[in-house]
């Protein structure tokens, strides 16, 4: 392989690399406030979105979404400006 097209494949593959949207827990923010985000911003089903909140609640953190970085970042964002703590890693 020519060294361009290697880099080009590198270049490819890391911004493919998957992703994690994590949703971090606060003091402030309620249970149905935190639900209905997720149904709304991230697209999660009624019980995927409780189970979610409560495993943030209890464990203080909790991967909401998986992805490559370009779809993520418009969910955090949105996550963040709600008031939510949420990083992509």
């Amino acid at each position: 392989m020519q060294p361009k097209v290697k880099e080009q494949k590198k270049l490819k593959e890391i911004t493919l690399e998957k992703k994690s949207l994590i949703l971090f827990d606060d003091d402030f923010n309620t249970f149905d406030f935190v639900i209905n985000c997720l149904v709304k911003i991230c697209n999660h089903t009624l019980e995927q979105a409780e189970q979610c909140t409560y495993l943030v609640h209890y464990k203080g953190k909790c991967c909401v979404k998986t992805g490559v970085k370009e779809k993520l970042t418009p969910l955090c964002d949105a996550l963040l400006k709600k008031g939510l703590k949420a990083k992509i890693q």
